[in-house]
């Protein structure tokens, strides 16, 4: 970073986590508080004093906390300068929130060109970069007026609540009584204020234990741990004392205990306790006892005694006497014997280790004793979790072997990985096919850094091969890649290939993963642990250092396509990547879009073919064969190809004519049996997208069409109209068709579930599997839906456009087209390029084993050029008549598209909406003169209604659409697609 010099205040542009209403910002109408003038609305910035205590550590890019009018935001800094903005007083930045979550310049440049590409606000397109669940809303909080005196009548809720915020501080007021929290802001009781709600996702962090004393140590300091323990005190006491024989009563003073504490551990076994005695004895031998018996002749029983008590030398308790208490006191004046008291003894019944086990088990801690074990035999650093689990301890136990010196306590980062339980065995590069070497080549030379390719190879021809030996070209440059793919479903596969040939390296990205396995991912790309990403279009904002390659398989999807602010193509974000940091960009598909191809027939993108498909490489071949046949062959080639699956045609019209008004084809009947016979595997297809919209001539196969739009009207029950939803073009429903004039005519559409049931009834012993968006909601199903399908455990996939697209099914022999009608006839010019590629790449799912196989395509339309290259598996047959028809209405790739979509409740004011947008556009265009530009509309949406509300829609048809629009101010209500997918 610059260093700028103390005296000069320095100023960052910030972008702030709030949606703002967008408006142009002139001279005429100064900016207010923080605005400050930008190059347009849609890069609008605030302007904040960088604090001296912050200089030299803020960073373009990275996240600040901000005051926002009377409230407090998260924002990004975009630029440093020196220069104030004019007429505006500045506040100074809050905080820097996380020094390490800083965008990249690279990155900063490509939001800029998002937001005025795709005519989003800077805000949105910058927050595309940071890591999911970054993002901090502004709470508003509580906090106590310290030393506060309440009115002595005051309410006592209020009273209440006045006291749980002295105890706990700032509170969200979103977790307050309403209104006994009003009654202490009214009073000056409480004050209001704002702060950063903290981010919904953290970093997880596991915390471990490890052993720093010695085993011996620690058990012996276990001895004065744990819960006092009276017991325990004397136990130690005693192992303590060298007098072998202590007084009970010395005992019981050290220690600061009564009697019942030594009873209970005589109780126990742990103590020997010898009580108080009064002992006897005589000193007497000899002689003197000889005269001390004479003189005791007349007292016959002190005689007997003090004979006794010779005989049987001492001393003795005299409760073990059976001698009178005054026949011992009379020999003892006579000083014949000695009377003297013995106090009570008390000794343990233990050895040193039996002590240490008896005081563990008094103090209580014998949980904190298993816990010191276990780490001594496990060494290092060790879980808490696993010792939580082995030792039935808690946090508590470990924080006080902690605060007892014993063992460490520390926290490690855990990635949350959705790859950590998975096994991929390490994959060997095969021997490359002669088209596929030539594309690696091409792709990996040094002079393909920034630029792109079209790598246009048919269904199985090899291109993910060539996707990975690009990738590891790029790996050994020390660059990253990016490998995107159109559907979570398709992730699956591709990560499995992916993550086998590059184990460890691979990082994956898409919606289905949970926040914080997204935000970890976030973090390790951008530490350089994982550079090669995986995932969906969002993938393309990863914070890969030096990015090399970015590959987009299937590149014709829609799904490319975001559907919110802002609206971006991830193709076309690719390709200003690609120029912005000199990576490769390779587009690769077996349909490509025909915008992509007439740029590669124009030399923008430079065309690389693979025309043949490869069954398998040597290594995959007998794997195959087995699986296939289970009779694999001896001589196994470097590789082999085979021809593409063969197409059946079937006319619907001429079923009907026969009588069979099944939605199963006589012909694709008897497949299916044919295939279930022998043990394979069938994919009947649904293009469910625009069931039930178009009106179609069961008879005559005629389809109603604008006049000016030459798309399909679509049917509105309701109204009983059929409408253009381009230029709104209305007229009746007919009643007979025009062209044959026959009453079968009406709309058209069918959905998976009476797929599903017409193939159970039909086939009761096939194992029947529906794979759509009403049955792949829940996260992880795509992947169990494959799982389950590969493996055998079902014989028919009934499935919508998920399964028609780079899956690697080789047991599918049989793929069966319902209706190649349905999305056809869509009122979107790209109607027929969907149905082509939908073809082609679900006929790519049979066929793709030594098996062989056979496609059965259903149509109402047999005749059609499109209908007839998807049999023939001729994409350049369908590109020219494409090319020709789009050429007459001037859609792209003659002309680009901009979609204005007006979204609100209210039929009239929808339409009225619409035609003043549209007036006002028009006005624009008259007023700046800019040529070659054409406003289409307004008219109602496909979907006119959603979710309650009704949506129109403009077109502006334009070399640069984006040029067009940019000066226009949208009210609230409305959306701006810049070269929208479809147009529905």
């Amino acid at each position: 970073m610059t260093e700028h010099p103390s005296t000069h205040p320095l100023y960052a542009e910030v972008v702030i986590n709030r949606p703002l209403v967008r408006r142009p910002l002139t001279r005429e109408t100064p900016p207010t508080q923080e605005e400050t003038y930008a190059e347009h609305a849609l890069l609008r910035t605030f302007t904040y004093l960088v604090p001296e205590t912050l200089r030299g550590q803020i960073t373009p890019g990275q996240l600040v906390e901000v005051p926002f009018r009377d409230d407090t935001l998260q924002g990004v800094v975009i630029a440093l300068h020196d220069t104030p903005p004019p007429e505006v007083s500045v506040r100074p930045i809050t905080a820097l929130l996380d020094p390490a979550l800083a965008l990249s310049e690279v990155q900063l440049q490509l939001a800029r060109w998002l937001s005025l590409h795709y005519l989003a606000p800077l805000s949105e397109c910058v927050w595309l970069f940071l890591p999911p669940g970054i993002r901090r809303a502004s709470q508003q909080v509580a906090e106590a007026v310290p030393d506060k005196t309440l009115p002595p009548d005051i309410d006592a809720r209020a009273a209440a609540l006045y006291l749980y915020l002295q105890r706990h501080g700032a509170t969200p007021t979103a977790d307050l009584d309403t209104s006994a929290l009003k009654l202490l802001v009214d009073i000056g009781a409480v004050r209001l204020s704002h702060r950063l709600a903290p981010p919904r996702v953290t970093a997880h962090l596991d915390r471990t234990v490890e052993l720093i004393a010695t085993p011996e140590e620690a058990m012996s300091a276990l001895q004065h741990l744990g819960r006092p323990s009276k017991q325990a005190d004397v136990l130690l006491h005693l192992a303590t004392l060298d007098d072998p024989l202590p007084m009970l009563e010395n005992v019981l003073r050290a220690v600061g205990c009564g009697g019942e504490v030594i009873r209970e551990l005589a109780t126990r076994g742990y103590v020997r306790l010898t009580p108080a005695r009064t002992l006897v004895a005589t000193h007497l031998t000899g002689e003197a006892l000889q005269a001390a018996l004479e003189q005791l002749d007349r007292a016959p029983a002190q005689r007997a005694a003090l004979a006794f008590l010779a005989e049987h030398p001492g001393p003795h308790d005299i409760r073990t006497l059976n001698i009178s208490s005054s026949v011992l006191s009379a020999l003892k004046e006579k000083g014949y014997i000695q009377r003297w008291e013995e106090p009570a003894t008390i000794t343990l019944a233990l050895d040193p280790e039996g002590v240490l086990d008896a005081v563990i088990e008094l103090r209580h801690t014998t949980t904190m004793a298993a816990v010191i074990d276990l780490l001594a035999r496990e060494g290092g650093r060790v879980w808490a979790g696993w010792v939580y689990v082995q030792t039935g301890a808690k946090l508590e136990t470990l924080r006080r072997l902690a605060a007892a010196g014993l063992v460490a306590l520390d926290e490690e980062r855990r990635w949350r990985d959705p790859l950590a339980d998975r096994y991929f065995v390490l994959e060997q590069p095969p021997h490359l096919t002669p088209e596929q070497e030539a594309a690696w080549r091409a792709i990996s030379t040094p002079e393909a850094a920034g630029r792109t390719f079209l790598l246009h190879g048919v269904t199985g021809s090899g291109k993910t091969e060539v996707y990975l030996r690009a990738i590891a070209s790029t790996l050994e440059q020390g660059k990253g890649a990016i490998v995107l793919v159109p559907e979570i479903a398709l992730a699956a596969q591709t990560i499995q290939r992916v993550a086998a040939r590059f184990p460890g390296q691979v990082a994956v990205w898409h919606s289905d993963l949970s926040l914080g396995t997204r935000f970890d991912t976030w973090q390790r790309v951008r530490e350089g642990h994982l550079p090669v990403v995986v995932g969906a279009r969002s993938a393309l904002f990863a914070p890969l250092r030096n990015l090399g390659l970015i590959v987009i398989d299937e590149e014709h999807e829609p799904a490319y396509k975001a559907e919110r602010t802002p609206r971006y193509h991830a193709r076309d974000v690719a390709l200003q990547l690609g120029r912005l940091t000199g990576a490769t960009v390779v587009l690769g598909s077996a349909t490509p879009d025909v915008v992509t191809y007439r740029r590669a027939e124009r030399g923008e993108l430079q065309l690389i073919t693979l025309p043949r498909r490869v069954l398998a490489h040597r290594d995959q071949l007998s794997v195959r064969e087995r699986a296939a046949t289970e009779s694999p062959s001896r001589n196994t080639p470097e590789w082999r190809t085979l021809p593409l699956p063969q197409v059946h045609i079937v006319s619907l019209s001429e079923e009907l004519k026969a009588g069979n008004r099944s939605i199963l084809s006589r012909m694709l009947q008897q497949a299916i049996q044919q295939t279930l016979n022998a043990r394979q595997q069938v994919i009947l297809f649904l293009n469910r997208r625009g069931t039930a919209t178009f009106v179609l001539c069961r008879d005559c196969g005629y389809v109603a069409r604008c006049a000016r739009c030459r798309t399909p009207l679509t049917y509105h029950e309701g109204q009983a109209m059929l409408i253009c939803h381009h230029c709104n073009r209305r007229q009746a429903n007919p009643t007979r068709c025009p062209q044959c004039r026959s009453q079968r005519i009406r709309y058209f559409g069918i959905g998976t579930e009476r797929v599903e049931t017409t193939v159970r009834e039909m086939f009761p012993q096939a194992r029947v599997l529906r794979w759509d968006a009403d049955t792949a909601r829940l996260r992880g199903s795509h992947e169990a839906f494959l799982k389950d399908f590969v493996s055998g455990r079902a014989d028919v996939l009934v499935g919508t456009q998920m399964i028609a697209k780079g899956l690697d099914l080789p047991r599918v022999t049989l793929v069966g087209v319902i209706s190649a009608d349905i999305a056809l006839y869509l009122p979107d010019f790209r109607a027929a390029e969907r149905t082509f590629q939908l073809l082609m790449q679900v006929a790519g799912r049979a066929g793709r084993s030594p098996l062989g196989g056979q496609v059965i395509i259903q149509t109402y339309h047999p005749e059609l050029p499109l209908i007839q290259a998807a049999a023939r598996h001729d994409y350049h047959l369908f590109y020219k008549e494409e090319l020709r028809t789009r050429r007459q209405a001037n859609y792209p790739p003659f002309k680009r598209l901009a979609r204005l979509i007006y979204v609100g409740s209210g039929a009239e004011r929808a339409q009225h909406e619409a035609e003043r947008m549209a007036q006002q556009v028009r006005l624009h265009i008259a007023r700046t003169g800019t040529p070659g530009v054409e406003i289409i509309g307004p008219a109602p949406c496909f979907y006119e209604r959603l979710g309650g509300d009704y949506r129109w829609h403009i077109l502006i048809r334009a070399d640069r659409p984006e040029e067009v629009l940019r000066p226009i101010t949208l009210p609230i209500g409305w959306r701006v697609d810049i070269d929208p997918v479809d147009l529905l």
